[in-house]
């Protein structure tokens, strides 16, 4: 088992070694340069661009430290390159003093910017630009300083404040342009990602919900045959029948585990449905998410099926679940309906005080022997290769819910020219809409 104090060890040693990359990677980028003054003593490179940008990136790491260690970084390896393009007559002490004014850039620049890190995000893109800029020319300021006082002398260029302020300028803002670039890609990665979650639980949830509805609704058929398993045996034994009361019994034992099962399998169902804790959704949202959904469900049957909405009407709803599970069981039947090529239409409007959603589809129709069977239990037209009925909640359950919530079904069906098969929800809208 690791100790807390070998933990936070390790943890300062992966950000010391994280500093001494930005301080190698700095001064490498620093030699991408050019020399305003006609000399070396001076430069404008690429090391204060990545230098902030990885002040940016690397929010975790002490910015002070990392300026001292970057700082000396730079010395170090401008030293190297000197020592190694002139070995006879490299001296340290004067490679020292030619190149400590440029660890001093960094090294100010890291002591400032810790005074505006926690702020980052607190500033717009351009306010920001502005700060780092003026943080960019105080260190120039800083290195230029340094460098007057360890040659004592100090620089005639009249141009000399004009040219680093526009420098500080223009590599500040390409900098920070770039990082909210990268954060916003990221962001909508993330946001996409999140979205695709939460559509995926969403599925989830709604397929629960009708699994739950189905096993709640089962539940009550148990226990009145469970009660009428009892009786059974109650009339037998008082007929002196105790052979068959004593099986009447046992079935009715069995019914009663059965229902206790059910009701364990029903109580972790509803622990996803917690009453306490109420998300809602738009009917926009809602439909968004039905659409997406099953335009997905079409390419995977490779049907070429358009989904159109018409949304006239958007409040929040706390039911959400129950209304995907029954516009997807929907949507889906009027997808399987169409042979190749389609189209599903899916309107919402209100009118009175009721709110409707209704679902057309040109797909092969309802023959009108089937039309008053659709919403029958255990009713469906559908078979797999093998011959098996389709399971699902189906349109009896899509009704169940819909009843539950005071609502109404209806079934159209259009045979003559086109064909065209429509249902029509109509719920209650104090029902369903979001009080307050």
């Amino acid at each position: 088992m690791i100790r807390s104090g070998d933990a936070v060890q390790r943890l300062h040693k992966y950000k010391f070694i994280q500093i001494l990359i930005v301080g190698l990677c700095t001064a490498v980028a620093g030699e991408v340069k050019i020399t305003p003054f006609g000399a070396e003593l001076f430069r404008i490179g690429l090391g204060a661009p990545v230098f902030l940008l990885f002040l940016l990136y690397r929010r975790s790491l002490n910015v002070v430290v990392t300026g001292i260690v970057t700082g000396a970084a730079v010395i170090l390896y401008r030293m190297l390159l000197l020592w190694l393009n002139q070995p006879e007559a490299f001296s340290l002490l004067d490679g020292f003093r030619i190149h400590a004014a440029g660890g001093l850039y960094y090294v100010v620049y890291g002591s400032l910017f810790f005074f505006i890190k926690n702020r980052l995000n607190d500033y717009q893109p351009l306010v920001l630009g502005f700060v780092v800029a003026a943080i960019d020319c105080l260190a120039n300021i800083a290195e230029l300083s340094g460098r007057a006082f360890i040659y004592q002398a100090g620089y005639s260029h009249r141009s000399a404040g004009i040219m680093i302020a526009l420098v500080a300028i223009v590599r500040s803002f390409f900098i920070i342009g770039l990082f909210s670039s990268i954060s916003i890609s990221r962001m909508r990665t993330i946001q996409a990602e999140q979205e695709k979650r939460m559509e995926q639980m969403l599925q989830i949830f709604a397929g629960l919900y009708g699994e739950a509805f189905y096993l709640r609704k089962s539940m009550d058929t148990i226990e009145r045959v469970t009660a009428n398993s009892y009786e059974l045996y109650e009339q037998l034994k008082s007929d002196q029948l105790n052979g068959y009361g004593q099986t009447a019994l046992r079935i009715t034992q069995q019914f009663h585990e059965v229902k206790k099962d059910s009701q364990r399998i029903l109580a972790g169902l509803l622990k996803l449905f917690d009453t306490e804790v109420v998300t809602e959704m738009s009917l926009k949202e809602i439909i968004h998410y039905v659409v997406k959904a099953n335009s997905e469900y079409g390419n995977m049957l490779n049907k070429d099926v358009s989904i159109f909405k018409d949304i006239d009407v958007n409040y929040e709803t706390s039911s959400y679940i129950p209304l995907l599970t029954v516009l997807n069981n929907l949507v889906a039947n009027a997808i399987e309906a169409i042979k190749i090529k389609g189209f599903v239409s899916l309107k919402v409007y209100e009118k009175d005080d009721l709110t409707f959603f209704i679902v057309t589809d040109n797909g092969r129709g309802i023959a009108e022997q089937d039309a008053e069977l659709v919403f029958e239990p255990g009713f469906t037209t559908k078979f797999n290769d093998k011959g098996i009925a389709s399971t699902g909640i189906g349109l009896s359950h899509v009704k169940d819910i819909v009843r539950s919530f005071e609502g109404s079904i209806q079934l159209t069906t259009q045979k003559s020219g086109i064909n065209s098969t429509e249902f029509t929800v109509s719920l209650p809208t104090n029902k369903i809409r979001k009080r307050g």
